[in-house]
């Protein structure tokens, strides 16, 4: 090598020393903007995270009058195969205070997350027995009375004639020194307005094993109303001749319940278990499902992440800057 070629390379590796220290903080400068924008959007991701819960709920069945707890033998076999606990305690049938308060107490036997169901007049308790009660998730009535404040059975029935007045008859009773009057089935009208689905050899059985409500189960007016702040679910049976169809679809859209119809008579639970299942099936996924860590609306979500995308734009210019102004002054100091 040659004194010009040694000079011309000494003269070279200045020039060489500096491309290099700016490629250097291209680099550093890019990786901060990209280390910014991954702390910055961050918190994002956290925000729209979700929270899961993997317990099922308890599905407590409440039946109706005229019935007894074996009314959901169908539903609750379909739901136990699909992993489900299940219950289906006797409502009393003596009146709606103490059928509510009694279903109330062993509502507080259950550990963990509940839904309830309620057939006919069994929709009337669960309104009642579950207000105040976090941990009812749910609410589902099928073919059921659901009360608001200040109604009773008989009321909201007078606004929505059916054929029940002429099925039922009037018995005395005395108890504990407590006298009333109970109400019955005629059996020979059990068939033609309660169950017109299901065989004859089934609802004279029904009628022979029927269990009588008290006619204050049906006059006391409800104080509590539950589903006004409890998701709601409500199956309409199409061809009821107990409670009017009608009815149950005016319960279901003053509640705004999730609703579905069906063809069937009063005992929809009985001769039609795979709807009804499938209906609490869904009330239960919806009380244990994954839930936004954020409001519904979004306002919130949408605000935190523009404020996240204006801070990824504000650090990524910073950054852009800095890696300029350094290139311009290690330029200016080459030789």
């Amino acid at each position: 090598m040659d004194l010009t070629e040694s000079e011309n390379g000494m003269a070279a590796s200045p020039v060489l020393g500096s491309r290099r220290r700016i490629r250097r903080a291209h680099v550093m400068a890019a990786g901060c903007a990209v280390a910014m924008c991954t702390a910055l959007a961050a918190p994002v991701a956290a925000d729209v995270g979700t929270t899961t819960t993997t317990t099922k709920p308890t599905i407590v069945l409440v039946h109706g009058a005229f019935a007894d707890a074996s009314s959901w033998n169908g539903v609750v076999e379909r739901l136990e195969s699909r992993g489900y606990t299940v219950i289906a305690p006797a409502n009393p049938l003596r009146g709606l205070y103490s059928d509510s308060t009694y279903i109330a107490s062993v509502l507080d036997s259950v550990k963990g997350p509940l839904v309830l169901a309620g057939h006919s007049y069994g929709g009337a308790v669960i309104s009642t027995a579950a207000e105040g009660n976090p941990r009812v998730k749910s609410l589902v009535y099928v073919s059921a009375l659901m009360l608001d404040v200040g109604e009773s059975g008989m009321s909201l029935g007078a606004k929505f004639p059916s054929e029940l007045g002429t099925a039922t008859k009037s018995v005395p009773y005395r108890a504990g020194g407590v006298s009333g009057t109970d109400l019955y089935l005629k059996p020979d009208r059990i068939h033609p307005v309660f169950a017109a689905d299901l065989p004859e050899s089934t609802t004279r059985v029904m009628a022979a094993t029927q269990r009588p409500a008290a006619t204050t189960a049906l006059s006391e007016t409800a104080k509590v109303a539950a589903w006004k702040h409890i998701p709601s679910w409500f199956l309409v049976a199409k061809q009821d001749k107990a409670i009017n169809p009608d009815q149950e679809r005016f319960e279901a859209k003053r509640a705004g319940s999730h609703t579905v119809e069906i063809d069937s008579s009063h005992v929809a639970m009985v001769s039609h278990p795979d709807a009804v299942t499938d209906l609490l099936v869904q009330a239960a996924t919806a009380a244990g499902s994954a839930r936004p860590a954020l409001a519904a609306s979004g306002t919130t979500q949408d605000a935190r992440a523009e404020t996240a995308l204006t801070g990824i734009a504000v650090g990524s210019l910073i950054a852009g800057t800095g890696a300029v102004l350094l290139a311009r002054r290690m330029r200016r100091s080459r030789p």
